[in-house]
């Protein structure tokens, strides 16, 4: 089989976790409240697009995905913030961000996922925004910065619009990749208690109980024992632990 996406297109893979029931309550309030922020967060491998597509699938959700493109030589983030805008605007076929705005309320949920943060993966040809912020470091900062100063100067317009977010936020230590969030131990969950002061937060994240599953329905055959082993290596990240398997089958 080999490079396990996760794919909640595929729903024969997919397993009820408890944090995937945590998700679908979260999801399935948007019907009758909208004006919220949620931030969907999980280490790499833990499949978040996939708890989050089954979720919208399967509460039927009206979702506009938002897709992300941009240049290999933009480094500025005011440029990477109004190439939003100029991709909203082509899209929805609409002149103003007043308009956008408008049309965005008509949605169950506004997403930012995949197609925003790793469009690189399917054009090699231009950037995705975590390749961005990878590219330029701490520079990305402003474009943060840009963002909490629309959302101050627009909230009328957020109040009718709900926002979710596939939220990683990933630096590289000694050529090694981590996931703030996640993989830092104390202060990851630190930075999550803050997360959850401003917006709604939901974390993917498995039992051994559940991983094991997981990865079993993938390669049935695999002996649970060893999948305990990379758990204790790579902890519990279905994904990866079904990708080393394959490369040692």
């Amino acid at each position: 089989m080999g490079n396990y996406n996760f794919s909640s297109e595929d729903d024969e893979y997919f397993i009820i976790t408890l944090s995937y029931k945590k998700l679908y309550e979260t999801l399935k309030k948007l019907k009758i409240r909208k004006n919220r922020i949620i931030q969907v967060i999980g280490a790499p491998g833990t499949g978040k697009s996939a708890n989050i597509n089954h979720a919208i699938k399967e509460l039927d959700l009206n979702v506009y995905n938002v897709k992300l493109s941009i240049p290999k030589e933009v480094v500025s983030s005011k440029k990477v913030f109004n190439i939003i805008f100029e991709y909203l605007k082509d899209d929805l076929n609409l002149e103003s961000r007043k308009d956008i705005y408008k049309r965005l309320r008509e949605f169950d949920l506004v997403l930012i996922a995949d197609d925003f943060h790793d469009s690189h993966r399917q054009n090699p040809g231009i950037m995705g925004f975590s390749q961005w912020t990878q590219v330029v470091g701490f520079k990305s900062f402003t474009f943060y910065l840009l963002c909490i100063w629309e959302y101050l100067n627009h909230r009328d317009h957020f109040k009718d619009i709900t926002l979710v977010f596939q939220t990683s936020w990933r630096i590289y230590i000694s050529g090694v990749k981590y996931d703030l969030f996640s993989d830092l131990g104390i202060l990851s969950r630190f930075l999550v208690f803050i997360l959850k002061r401003f917006f709604i937060v939901v974390e993917i994240s498995y039992s051994d109980e559940e991983t094991i599953k997981i990865v079993k329905n993938y390669i049935p055959h695999v002996d649970e024992n060893l999948i305990l082993i990379y758990i204790k290596k790579y902890g519990h990240k279905p994904r990866f632990i079904c990708n080393i398997l394959e490369s040692e089958s």
